[in-house]
């Protein structure tokens, strides 16, 4: 079989790791991408983004990759990553150059990109994305692509992300331990953005917000460019403690019972709904009112949005945002969440599902698979494609074909 172009985008996140296999059907600035395999296992060795247990990490990053491997056909090697965590720190920052030749080329670019870049950063931090906001020609601002124009002063505005040494090393290391190669490291919410935002919303101006087990990431999006970057270490997992504590019951039947019953607003609860709590130590189960449960997860979740407002108040979005609010990650499949979230930002809210893809599109059609496919998207277009070398045979045909060679031996 010929060999295709494949990229892998692998969510290592706080509950659970995601791995996607696409196929590159057509390239382009907005390549066209086939979902052909998916993998999933629990994540024990996270706590709020951060690695905290290598052993664990890489025993659940093995189970998803041979899961998409099996599926997709495929042998992976390379895959995109993504970063997360209290330690994600951003800024703005300008850089100026002069132009020598009148005309900017690919180099006075650069040039420029790196004048932007050159500010202090201490040495337990590294930067993870430089991204370009907006270029000025001699005072002329919202320039997207210089290349070509005439001009003697060029200026750069770009977003820059910073992150934990160690936090990166630490991903880097367990893919690593796994067997695979890092192409590339990219924060969980610009990945988010890329498969589940518009080029209008971005225009318009739009929250991006990421709602996931351990962290709730935000990216704000201003005139087609970023302009916030933000994360938050509060996320789903606190939503079960609260359920665990308030139900008393075991976390792992919290975390079942916030996925089943779980609801953002009381309101929305009939009051004569009831469920089933099993308890601790081997006592006889409990019928509650479903209206308990949401007014233990109320609270925390008006916590969170409130939290998240109060950062695009510090950045100074509040009112420049027409597209509205965008919620994403495996806790957005709440009840009832998008109209708290209407509530709280006063803005229109939807739920973000990943579009934009062919393939088992169906398989990944849900919030929670997010910041897998946006990974994808993200390596298919500013990464190298790796070649994965095809399977000639599947894993069924290995094991006959060994089971056969067993038998002649006995005989």
């Amino acid at each position: 079989m010929s060999k295709k172009d494949f990229v892998v985008g692998l969510d290592i996140g706080t509950t659970k790791i995601c791995c996607i296999v696409g196929e590159i059907a057509e390239q382009g600035p907005q390549p066209s991408i086939d979902i052909v395999g998916i993998g999933t296992a629990p994540s024990s060795g996270l706590r709020k983004g951060v690695v905290i247990n290598i052993d664990s990490t890489v025993e659940s990053i093995t189970k998803a990759v041979e899961e998409a491997e099996l599926m997709a056909g495929v042998e992976i090697s390379t895959v995109y990553t993504g970063i997360a965590g209290g330690h994600i720190k951003s800024f703005n920052s300008t850089g100026i150059v002069a132009i020598k030749d009148k005309e900017i080329v690919q180099q006075d670019v650069q040039r420029v990109i790196d004048a932007a870049k050159a500010v202090a950063i201490p040495l337990d931090r590294e930067v993870i994305h430089i991204l370009p906001q907006e270029y000025l020609i001699d005072h002329q601002d919202g320039i997207r692509d210089p290349i070509g124009m005439a001009g003697v002063r060029l200026e750069a505005k770009v977003h820059i992300v910073t992150g934990a040494v160690s936090s990166a090393q630490n991903i880097i290391k367990c893919a690593n331990k796994a067997g695979l190669n890092v192409a590339e490291i990219c924060l969980e919410p610009i990945a988010s953005s890329e498969a589940v935002l518009t080029e209008d919303e971005k225009e318009l101006g739009v929250i991006l917000i990421d709602i996931g087990g351990g962290t709730s990431d935000i990216a704000i999006f201003k005139d087609g460019a970023i302009a916030y970057t933000g994360v938050l270490a509060i996320g789903g997992n606190h939503l079960t403690n609260d359920i665990a504590v308030g139900l008393r019951t075991p976390q792992h039947e919290a975390e079942k019972i916030k996925i089943h019953h779980g609801c953002g607003i009381g309101a929305l609860v009939k009051p004569d709904e009831t469920i089933e709590v099993p308890s601790v130590g081997g006592r006889k189960p409990r019928i509650v009112q479903r209206r308990l449960l949401a007014e233990i997860i109320e609270p925390r979740v008006e916590e969170v949005f409130s939290l998240i407002q109060r950062e695009i108040m510090k950045a100074g979005f509040q009112n420049l945002l027409s597209g509205g609010v965008v919620i994403t990650g495996g806790s957005s499949l709440l009840e009832g969440l998008p109209e708290l979230a209407e509530q709280i930002f006063e803005l229109p809210v939807k739920r973000g599902i990943p579009q934009g893809i062919g393939g088992l599109r169906d398989v990944v059609n849900s919030p929670k698979f997010a910041t897998g496919v946006g990974l994808l998207k993200y390596g298919a277009r500013n990464g190298t494609k790796s070649k994965f070398p095809i399977r000639e045979k599947n894993i069924y045909d290995k094991v006959r074909g060994s089971m056969r060679t067993w038998i002649k031996d006995l005989f």
